[in-house]
Protein backbone atom coordinates (compact mmCIF):
# COMPACT_ATOMS: atom_id res chain seq x y z
CA UNK A 1 0.00 0.00 0.00
CA UNK A 2 2.92 2.28 0.63
CA UNK A 3 4.39 1.79 -2.28
CA UNK A 4 1.10 2.29 -4.37
CA UNK A 5 0.67 5.33 -2.40
CA UNK A 6 3.48 7.51 -3.11
CA UNK A 7 3.25 6.05 -7.41
CA UNK A 8 0.16 7.84 -7.64
CA UNK A 9 1.65 11.07 -5.41
CA UNK A 10 4.10 11.02 -7.59
CA UNK A 11 1.72 10.45 -10.72
CA UNK A 12 -0.71 13.10 -9.70
CA UNK A 13 2.04 15.87 -9.19
CA UNK A 14 3.77 15.06 -12.37
CA UNK A 15 0.53 15.15 -14.38
CA UNK A 16 -0.51 18.74 -13.26
CA UNK A 17 3.06 19.85 -13.39
CA UNK A 18 3.57 18.81 -16.88
CA UNK A 19 0.17 19.97 -18.33
CA UNK A 20 -1.72 22.87 -16.38
CA UNK A 21 1.56 25.42 -15.95
CA UNK A 22 1.73 24.92 -19.57
CA UNK A 23 -1.63 25.39 -20.17
CA UNK A 24 -2.37 28.81 -18.31
CA UNK A 25 1.54 29.98 -19.33
CA UNK A 26 0.93 28.78 -23.09
CA UNK A 27 -2.07 28.35 -24.13
CA UNK A 28 -3.90 30.65 -22.10
CA UNK A 29 -1.59 33.86 -22.16
CA UNK A 30 -1.02 32.75 -26.26
CA UNK A 31 -4.80 33.61 -26.72
CA UNK A 32 -5.06 36.55 -24.34
CA UNK A 33 -1.50 38.47 -26.81
CA UNK A 34 -3.44 37.30 -29.86
CA UNK A 35 -6.85 38.69 -28.87
CA UNK A 36 -5.52 42.11 -26.95
CA UNK A 37 -6.11 43.05 -23.73
CA UNK A 38 -9.40 44.37 -24.51
CA UNK A 39 -11.38 41.53 -26.41
CA UNK A 40 -9.82 38.75 -23.66
CA UNK A 41 -10.77 41.10 -20.41
CA UNK A 42 -14.49 40.78 -21.57
CA UNK A 43 -14.07 36.80 -21.96
CA UNK A 44 -12.27 36.93 -18.13
CA UNK A 45 -15.28 39.01 -16.65
CA UNK A 46 -17.75 36.83 -18.55
CA UNK A 47 -15.99 34.18 -17.38
CA UNK A 48 -15.83 35.14 -13.96
CA UNK A 49 -19.45 35.63 -14.23
CA UNK A 50 -20.01 31.97 -14.95
CA UNK A 51 -17.54 30.77 -12.09
CA UNK A 52 -19.39 32.89 -9.14
CA UNK A 53 -22.79 31.12 -10.22
CA UNK A 54 -21.17 27.86 -10.85
CA UNK A 55 -22.39 26.48 -7.35
CA UNK A 56 -25.94 26.51 -8.47
CA UNK A 57 -24.38 23.77 -11.03
CA UNK A 58 -23.30 21.59 -8.32
CA UNK A 59 -24.65 22.92 -4.73
CA UNK A 60 -21.80 20.72 -3.07
CA UNK A 61 -23.16 17.57 -4.63
CA UNK A 62 -19.63 16.22 -5.75
CA UNK A 63 -18.24 16.66 -2.26
CA UNK A 64 -20.91 14.46 -0.58
CA UNK A 65 -20.87 12.13 -3.70
CA UNK A 66 -17.31 11.54 -2.81
CA UNK A 67 -17.50 10.64 0.89
CA UNK A 68 -20.87 9.03 0.96
CA UNK A 69 -19.71 6.63 -2.41
CA UNK A 70 -16.36 6.07 -0.32
CA UNK A 71 -18.89 4.65 2.71
CA UNK A 72 -21.33 2.79 0.50
CA UNK A 73 -20.09 1.62 -3.09
CA UNK A 74 -22.50 -0.86 -3.13
CA UNK A 75 -25.02 1.90 -3.94
CA UNK A 76 -23.41 3.68 -6.54
CA UNK A 77 -25.95 2.64 -9.59
CA UNK A 78 -28.50 3.71 -6.98
CA UNK A 79 -26.58 6.73 -6.15
CA UNK A 80 -26.10 8.33 -9.52
CA UNK A 81 -29.37 7.62 -10.67
CA UNK A 82 -30.76 9.81 -8.38
CA UNK A 83 -27.91 12.63 -8.55
CA UNK A 84 -27.63 12.75 -12.03
CA UNK A 85 -31.54 13.93 -12.53
CA UNK A 86 -30.74 16.60 -9.93
CA UNK A 87 -28.09 17.97 -11.97
CA UNK A 88 -29.97 18.51 -14.84
CA UNK A 89 -32.29 20.41 -13.00
CA UNK A 90 -29.47 22.47 -11.57
CA UNK A 91 -28.03 22.80 -15.24
CA UNK A 92 -31.19 24.64 -16.39
CA UNK A 93 -31.83 26.71 -13.27
CA UNK A 94 -27.65 27.84 -13.28
CA UNK A 95 -28.30 28.80 -17.08
CA UNK A 96 -31.53 30.97 -16.52
CA UNK A 97 -29.78 32.61 -13.42
CA UNK A 98 -26.71 33.55 -15.59
CA UNK A 99 -28.67 34.97 -18.37
CA UNK A 100 -30.60 37.00 -16.17
CA UNK A 101 -27.49 38.12 -14.09
CA UNK A 102 -25.75 39.36 -17.82
CA UNK A 103 -28.79 41.18 -18.78
CA UNK A 104 -29.23 42.90 -15.68
CA UNK A 105 -25.43 43.76 -16.05
CA UNK A 106 -25.83 45.33 -18.96
CA UNK A 107 -24.18 42.91 -21.27
CA UNK A 108 -25.23 42.92 -25.57
CA UNK A 109 -26.52 40.19 -27.37
CA UNK A 110 -22.82 39.46 -28.22
CA UNK A 111 -21.79 39.37 -24.99
CA UNK A 112 -24.67 37.13 -24.17
CA UNK A 113 -24.26 35.01 -26.80
CA UNK A 114 -20.19 33.95 -25.53
CA UNK A 115 -22.22 33.79 -22.11
CA UNK A 116 -24.14 31.53 -23.31
CA UNK A 117 -21.14 28.80 -24.57
CA UNK A 118 -19.09 29.96 -20.62
CA UNK A 119 -22.87 28.35 -19.22
CA UNK A 120 -22.29 25.34 -21.52
CA UNK A 121 -18.57 24.63 -20.71
CA UNK A 122 -19.27 25.41 -16.92
CA UNK A 123 -22.10 22.73 -17.37
CA UNK A 124 -19.76 20.10 -18.99
CA UNK A 125 -16.93 20.85 -16.35
CA UNK A 126 -19.25 20.11 -13.45
CA UNK A 127 -20.30 16.93 -15.02
CA UNK A 128 -16.68 15.89 -15.30
CA UNK A 129 -16.00 16.32 -11.70
CA UNK A 130 -19.07 14.64 -10.68
CA UNK A 131 -17.86 11.87 -12.90
CA UNK A 132 -14.43 11.75 -11.61
CA UNK A 133 -16.10 12.22 -7.87
CA UNK A 134 -17.86 8.06 -8.81
CA UNK A 135 -14.36 6.58 -10.29
CA UNK A 136 -12.34 8.49 -7.14
CA UNK A 137 -14.80 6.55 -5.03
CA UNK A 138 -14.04 3.18 -6.62
CA UNK A 139 -10.59 4.15 -5.62
CA UNK A 140 -9.33 4.60 -9.20
CA UNK A 141 -6.88 6.73 -8.47
CA UNK A 142 -5.01 6.89 -11.44
CA UNK A 143 -7.69 6.96 -13.76
CA UNK A 144 -9.11 10.03 -12.20
CA UNK A 145 -5.78 11.43 -12.37
CA UNK A 146 -5.28 11.59 -15.82
CA UNK A 147 -9.20 12.48 -16.56
CA UNK A 148 -8.20 15.40 -14.17
CA UNK A 149 -5.76 16.71 -16.78
CA UNK A 150 -7.28 15.25 -20.22
CA UNK A 151 -9.46 18.35 -20.62
CA UNK A 152 -6.46 20.89 -20.57
CA UNK A 153 -4.47 18.41 -23.05
CA UNK A 154 -7.20 18.42 -25.55
CA UNK A 155 -7.18 22.21 -25.47
CA UNK A 156 -3.29 22.54 -25.58
CA UNK A 157 -3.88 20.30 -28.96
CA UNK A 158 -6.76 22.32 -30.06
CA UNK A 159 -5.51 25.84 -28.98
CA UNK A 160 -1.93 25.34 -29.70
CA UNK A 161 -3.23 24.54 -33.57
CA UNK A 162 -5.26 26.91 -34.05
CA UNK A 163 -2.67 29.69 -31.94
CA UNK A 164 0.38 28.03 -33.99
CA UNK A 165 -0.77 26.23 -36.80
CA UNK A 166 -3.88 26.67 -38.77
CA UNK A 167 -4.68 29.88 -37.77
CA UNK A 168 -1.16 31.02 -36.97
CA UNK A 169 -1.49 33.73 -39.73
CA UNK A 170 -5.53 34.77 -39.00
CA UNK A 171 -7.01 36.76 -36.78
CA UNK A 172 -7.75 34.73 -33.61
CA UNK A 173 -10.86 34.82 -32.34
CA UNK A 174 -12.24 34.53 -28.94
CA UNK A 175 -14.87 32.41 -29.40
CA UNK A 176 -12.48 29.40 -31.03
CA UNK A 177 -11.16 29.51 -27.69
CA UNK A 178 -14.29 29.06 -26.42
CA UNK A 179 -15.60 26.24 -28.35
CA UNK A 180 -12.38 24.35 -28.42
CA UNK A 181 -13.26 24.55 -24.50
CA UNK A 182 -16.58 23.20 -25.29
CA UNK A 183 -14.85 20.31 -27.49
CA UNK A 184 -12.62 19.29 -25.12
CA UNK A 185 -14.83 19.21 -21.95
CA UNK A 186 -16.93 17.12 -24.00
CA UNK A 187 -14.53 14.72 -24.85
CA UNK A 188 -13.28 14.17 -21.09
CA UNK A 189 -17.12 13.64 -20.36
CA UNK A 190 -17.24 10.99 -22.98
CA UNK A 191 -14.34 8.98 -22.17
CA UNK A 192 -15.57 9.80 -17.92
CA UNK A 193 -18.76 7.85 -18.71
CA UNK A 194 -17.58 5.61 -21.14
CA UNK A 195 -14.88 4.18 -18.02
CA UNK A 196 -17.65 4.99 -15.33
CA UNK A 197 -20.30 2.71 -17.16
CA UNK A 198 -17.83 -0.41 -17.65
CA UNK A 199 -17.35 -0.46 -14.11
CA UNK A 200 -21.23 -0.48 -13.52
CA UNK A 201 -23.56 -2.67 -14.94
CA UNK A 202 -26.42 -0.25 -15.86
CA UNK A 203 -26.66 3.48 -15.24
CA UNK A 204 -30.33 5.14 -15.24
CA UNK A 205 -31.43 8.51 -14.73
CA UNK A 206 -33.99 9.34 -12.23
CA UNK A 207 -36.03 11.96 -10.57
CA UNK A 208 -36.22 11.39 -6.66
CA UNK A 209 -37.60 14.23 -5.43
CA UNK A 210 -37.05 13.07 -1.87
CA UNK A 211 -33.79 11.97 -2.34
CA UNK A 212 -32.82 15.15 -4.08
CA UNK A 213 -33.84 16.90 -1.37
CA UNK A 214 -32.12 14.84 1.02
CA UNK A 215 -28.90 15.03 -0.74
CA UNK A 216 -29.16 18.81 -1.10
CA UNK A 217 -29.62 19.39 2.34
CA UNK A 218 -26.54 17.27 3.10
CA UNK A 219 -24.25 19.46 0.50
CA UNK A 220 -25.95 22.55 1.58
CA UNK A 221 -22.86 24.00 3.89
CA UNK A 222 -20.22 22.73 1.66
CA UNK A 223 -22.40 24.79 -1.53
CA UNK A 224 -22.60 27.73 0.62
CA UNK A 225 -18.56 27.90 1.45
CA UNK A 226 -17.69 27.42 -1.96
CA UNK A 227 -19.99 30.25 -2.84
CA UNK A 228 -18.81 32.98 -0.75
CA UNK A 229 -14.92 31.69 -1.33
CA UNK A 230 -15.82 32.03 -4.85
CA UNK A 231 -17.10 35.79 -4.53
CA UNK A 232 -14.09 37.08 -2.83
CA UNK A 233 -11.79 34.96 -5.24
CA UNK A 234 -13.37 36.07 -8.66
CA UNK A 235 -15.70 39.08 -8.02
CA UNK A 236 -12.21 41.44 -8.98
CA UNK A 237 -11.93 40.93 -12.32
CA UNK A 238 -16.45 41.21 -13.02
CA UNK A 239 -16.07 44.36 -11.00
CA UNK A 240 -13.06 45.59 -12.77
CA UNK A 241 -14.90 45.37 -16.34
CA UNK A 242 -17.75 46.63 -15.51
CA UNK A 243 -17.15 49.79 -12.89
CA UNK A 244 -14.44 51.57 -14.99
CA UNK A 245 -15.01 53.40 -18.21
CA UNK A 246 -11.86 51.23 -19.93
CA UNK A 247 -13.06 47.77 -17.83
CA UNK A 248 -12.23 45.44 -20.55
CA UNK A 249 -8.56 46.70 -20.98
CA UNK A 250 -8.19 46.86 -17.34
CA UNK A 251 -9.25 43.18 -16.63
CA UNK A 252 -7.07 42.05 -19.73
CA UNK A 253 -3.94 43.44 -17.40
CA UNK A 254 -5.43 42.06 -14.51
CA UNK A 255 -5.59 38.92 -15.88
CA UNK A 256 -2.29 38.65 -17.30
CA UNK A 257 -0.72 39.05 -13.79
CA UNK A 258 -3.13 37.07 -12.30
CA UNK A 259 -2.44 33.87 -14.26
CA UNK A 260 1.21 33.74 -12.84
CA UNK A 261 -0.57 33.65 -9.23
CA UNK A 262 -2.54 31.22 -10.73
CA UNK A 263 -0.18 28.76 -11.47
CA UNK A 264 1.77 28.74 -8.22
CA UNK A 265 -1.32 28.62 -6.91
CA UNK A 266 -1.84 25.04 -8.30
CA UNK A 267 0.87 23.58 -5.82
CA UNK A 268 -1.09 25.41 -2.99
CA UNK A 269 -4.37 23.34 -4.27
CA UNK A 270 -2.57 20.67 -3.99
CA UNK A 271 -0.98 20.66 -0.92
CA UNK A 272 -4.47 21.08 0.64
CA UNK A 273 -5.53 17.74 -0.96
CA UNK A 274 -2.43 16.00 0.77
CA UNK A 275 -3.38 17.89 4.04
CA UNK A 276 -6.93 16.86 4.16
CA UNK A 277 -6.83 13.03 4.53
CA UNK A 278 -4.21 13.60 6.96
CA UNK A 279 -5.92 15.93 9.19
CA UNK A 280 -9.21 13.72 9.52
CA UNK A 281 -7.23 11.04 10.10
CA UNK A 282 -5.81 12.34 12.85
CA UNK A 283 -8.82 14.28 14.26
CA UNK A 284 -10.79 10.90 14.17
CA UNK A 285 -8.34 9.35 16.12
CA UNK A 286 -8.13 12.18 18.48
CA UNK A 287 -4.34 12.71 17.37
CA UNK A 288 -2.08 15.56 18.46
CA UNK A 289 -3.04 18.11 14.96
CA UNK A 290 -0.54 20.69 16.26
CA UNK A 291 2.68 19.44 15.27
CA UNK A 292 1.35 18.66 11.56
CA UNK A 293 -0.61 22.07 11.40
CA UNK A 294 2.73 23.84 12.72
CA UNK A 295 4.73 21.99 10.27
CA UNK A 296 2.71 22.34 7.21
CA UNK A 297 2.17 26.01 7.73
CA UNK A 298 6.26 26.51 7.83
CA UNK A 299 6.64 24.85 4.81
CA UNK A 300 4.52 26.75 3.26
CA UNK A 301 5.70 29.96 4.71
CA UNK A 302 9.02 29.33 3.69
CA UNK A 303 8.21 28.43 0.12
CA UNK A 304 5.58 30.78 -1.00
CA UNK A 305 7.49 33.72 0.90
CA UNK A 306 10.64 32.76 -1.32
CA UNK A 307 8.67 32.84 -4.15
CA UNK A 308 6.47 36.59 -2.93
CA UNK A 309 10.26 37.77 -3.05
CA UNK A 310 10.98 36.79 -6.31
CA UNK A 311 7.95 37.99 -7.42
CA UNK A 312 8.40 41.79 -5.61
CA UNK A 313 12.09 42.25 -6.86
CA UNK A 314 11.92 40.83 -10.52
CA UNK A 315 8.19 41.59 -10.96
CA UNK A 316 8.79 43.23 -14.50
CA UNK A 317 11.21 40.60 -15.77
CA UNK A 318 8.85 37.71 -14.63
CA UNK A 319 5.90 39.11 -16.83
CA UNK A 320 7.65 40.19 -19.58
CA UNK A 321 9.14 36.46 -20.29
CA UNK A 322 5.39 36.24 -21.65
CA UNK A 323 4.03 39.03 -22.57
CA UNK A 324 5.37 42.00 -24.78
CA UNK A 325 2.51 44.72 -24.13
CA UNK A 326 1.06 46.01 -21.12
CA UNK A 327 4.05 44.88 -19.16
CA UNK A 328 4.62 47.97 -17.13
CA UNK A 329 1.23 48.02 -15.85
CA UNK A 330 0.70 44.32 -14.92
CA UNK A 331 4.18 44.22 -13.28
CA UNK A 332 2.85 45.98 -9.77
CA UNK A 333 -0.15 44.27 -9.94
CA UNK A 334 1.40 40.74 -10.21
CA UNK A 335 3.85 41.69 -7.65
CA UNK A 336 0.64 42.49 -5.12
CA UNK A 337 -1.04 39.13 -5.96
CA UNK A 338 2.49 37.37 -5.17
CA UNK A 339 2.12 38.46 -1.87
CA UNK A 340 -1.81 36.99 -1.84
CA UNK A 341 -0.18 33.76 -2.83
CA UNK A 342 1.55 33.58 1.03
CA UNK A 343 -1.76 34.31 2.63
CA UNK A 344 -3.62 31.78 0.12
CA UNK A 345 -1.36 28.93 0.69
CA UNK A 346 -2.10 30.24 4.85
CA UNK A 347 -5.56 29.48 4.25
CA UNK A 348 -4.76 26.00 2.48
CA UNK A 349 -3.51 24.84 5.74
CA UNK A 350 -5.71 26.04 8.26
CA UNK A 351 -8.99 26.33 6.34
CA UNK A 352 -8.21 22.88 5.34
CA UNK A 353 -7.95 22.25 9.01
CA UNK A 354 -11.36 23.62 10.21
CA UNK A 355 -12.66 21.92 7.36
CA UNK A 356 -11.55 18.50 8.36
CA UNK A 357 -12.82 19.18 11.91
CA UNK A 358 -16.33 19.93 10.57
CA UNK A 359 -16.54 23.28 11.37
CA UNK A 360 -18.28 24.65 8.74
CA UNK A 361 -20.32 26.78 10.27
CA UNK A 362 -17.55 29.00 11.21
CA UNK A 363 -15.97 28.92 7.97
CA UNK A 364 -18.69 30.21 6.37
CA UNK A 365 -19.31 33.30 8.76
CA UNK A 366 -15.33 33.90 7.75
CA UNK A 367 -16.49 33.50 4.37
CA UNK A 368 -18.97 35.79 4.44
CA UNK A 369 -17.04 38.48 5.82
CA UNK A 370 -14.24 38.04 3.54
CA UNK A 371 -16.95 38.52 -0.07
CA UNK A 372 -18.42 42.07 1.89
CA UNK A 373 -14.99 43.32 2.53
CA UNK A 374 -13.42 42.12 -0.68
CA UNK A 375 -16.91 44.15 -2.57
CA UNK A 376 -16.67 46.93 -0.26
CA UNK A 377 -12.67 47.20 -1.08
CA UNK A 378 -12.91 46.76 -5.17
CA UNK A 379 -15.87 49.32 -5.19
CA UNK A 380 -13.25 51.95 -2.88
CA UNK A 381 -9.88 51.04 -4.60
CA UNK A 382 -10.74 50.17 -8.74
CA UNK A 383 -12.10 53.65 -9.28
CA UNK A 384 -8.94 55.23 -7.96
CA UNK A 385 -6.13 52.42 -9.09
CA UNK A 386 -8.14 50.25 -11.55
CA UNK A 387 -6.44 46.69 -11.83
CA UNK A 388 -3.77 47.24 -9.01
CA UNK A 389 -6.71 48.31 -6.36
CA UNK A 390 -8.08 45.11 -7.28
CA UNK A 391 -4.70 43.40 -6.47
CA UNK A 392 -4.63 45.04 -3.01
CA UNK A 393 -7.93 44.46 -2.29
CA UNK A 394 -7.35 40.61 -2.64
CA UNK A 395 -4.45 40.94 -0.84
CA UNK A 396 -6.32 42.75 2.46
CA UNK A 397 -8.87 40.33 2.44
CA UNK A 398 -6.80 37.09 1.71
CA UNK A 399 -4.54 38.50 4.87
CA UNK A 400 -7.03 38.54 7.38
CA UNK A 401 -9.05 35.40 6.36
CA UNK A 402 -5.06 33.85 6.57
CA UNK A 403 -5.09 35.10 10.22
CA UNK A 404 -8.56 34.34 11.56
CA UNK A 405 -8.75 31.06 10.42
CA UNK A 406 -4.97 30.45 11.99
CA UNK A 407 -6.33 31.98 15.08
CA UNK A 408 -9.36 29.91 15.00
CA UNK A 409 -7.42 26.97 14.33
CA UNK A 410 -4.65 27.77 17.51
CA UNK A 411 -7.65 27.99 19.80
CA UNK A 412 -9.62 25.10 18.68
CA UNK A 413 -6.42 23.02 18.87
CA UNK A 414 -3.76 24.54 20.64
CA UNK A 415 -1.32 26.98 20.08
CA UNK A 416 1.91 26.12 17.45
CA UNK A 417 4.09 26.93 20.26
CA UNK A 418 8.31 26.62 20.40
CA UNK A 419 10.90 28.23 18.97
CA UNK A 420 10.55 27.18 15.73
CA UNK A 421 6.93 28.22 15.31
CA UNK A 422 7.50 31.96 16.66
CA UNK A 423 11.40 33.35 16.30
CA UNK A 424 11.74 31.06 13.57
CA UNK A 425 9.37 32.37 10.92
CA UNK A 426 9.85 36.03 11.94
CA UNK A 427 13.51 35.76 11.39
CA UNK A 428 13.39 34.09 8.36
CA UNK A 429 11.09 36.61 7.02
CA UNK A 430 13.62 39.58 7.84
CA UNK A 431 16.45 37.60 6.57
CA UNK A 432 14.55 37.75 3.15
CA UNK A 433 13.39 41.05 2.93
CA UNK A 434 16.78 42.32 3.62
CA UNK A 435 17.72 39.88 0.71
CA UNK A 436 15.58 41.39 -1.52
CA UNK A 437 16.14 45.08 -0.77
CA UNK A 438 20.20 43.97 -1.57
CA UNK A 439 18.61 42.71 -4.75
CA UNK A 440 16.84 45.37 -5.91
CA UNK A 441 19.49 48.03 -5.38
CA UNK A 442 21.75 46.01 -6.81
CA UNK A 443 19.97 44.31 -9.98
CA UNK A 444 21.47 41.78 -10.91
CA UNK A 445 18.81 39.86 -13.33
CA UNK A 446 15.87 37.67 -12.66
CA UNK A 447 18.11 34.45 -12.88
CA UNK A 448 21.16 35.41 -10.99
CA UNK A 449 18.85 37.11 -8.24
CA UNK A 450 15.99 33.87 -7.93
CA UNK A 451 18.95 31.82 -7.71
CA UNK A 452 20.24 33.91 -4.73
CA UNK A 453 17.23 34.39 -3.46
CA UNK A 454 16.40 30.64 -3.43
CA UNK A 455 20.14 29.88 -1.99
CA UNK A 456 19.29 32.28 0.99
CA UNK A 457 15.92 30.85 1.50
CA UNK A 458 17.42 27.32 2.12
CA UNK A 459 19.86 28.41 3.98
CA UNK A 460 17.64 30.90 6.22
CA UNK A 461 15.09 28.05 6.31
CA UNK A 462 17.20 25.70 8.27
CA UNK A 463 19.63 28.28 10.07
CA UNK A 464 16.62 29.76 11.74
CA UNK A 465 15.46 26.58 12.98
CA UNK A 466 12.38 27.24 10.55
CA UNK A 467 12.46 24.01 9.37
CA UNK A 468 14.37 21.14 10.87
CA UNK A 469 15.64 17.79 8.75
CA UNK A 470 14.46 15.86 11.67
CA UNK A 471 10.93 17.26 11.60
CA UNK A 472 10.91 16.67 7.58
CA UNK A 473 11.76 12.82 8.41
CA UNK A 474 8.71 12.62 10.71
CA UNK A 475 6.49 13.89 8.27
CA UNK A 476 7.80 11.55 5.81
CA UNK A 477 7.44 8.88 8.21
CA UNK A 478 3.73 10.06 8.85
CA UNK A 479 2.79 10.15 4.84
CA UNK A 480 4.25 6.56 4.87
CA UNK A 481 2.11 5.42 7.86
CA UNK A 482 -0.87 7.32 5.71
CA UNK A 483 0.04 5.23 2.59
CA UNK A 484 0.17 2.11 5.30
CA UNK A 485 -3.75 2.58 6.91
Amino acid sequence: MQGTFLRNLVFVVVLNLVVKPFYILGIDAGVQERVGAEVYGVYAALLSLSFLLNIVLDLGITNHNTRYLSQHPELMREQFAGIVGVRLVLVVLYASVCLCAGFVLGYGAEQLHLLGWLILNQALAAMLLYLRSNIAAMQRYAVDSLLSVLDRALLIGLVGWLLWGRGMHEEFRIEWFVRAQTLAYSASVFFAFVILRRSVDVLSLRWDRGRAWSILQQSFPYALLILLMTFYYRMDTLLLERLLPDGAMQAGIYAQAFRFFEAFNMFGYLLAGLLLPMFSRLIKSDGPVAPLAGMAFRLVWVGTLAAAVIGWVFAHEIMALRYSEHVAVSAPVFAVLMSCFVAVCTTYVFGTLLTASGDLRTLNVLAACGMVLNIALNLLLIPKYQALGAAWASLITQVLMAAAQAVLAAQRFGGWRGRSTTFGPVAYLMVLVICGALLHTWSPGLWAGGAVILATASLAAFATGTLRPAELREAMAFRAGAGKA
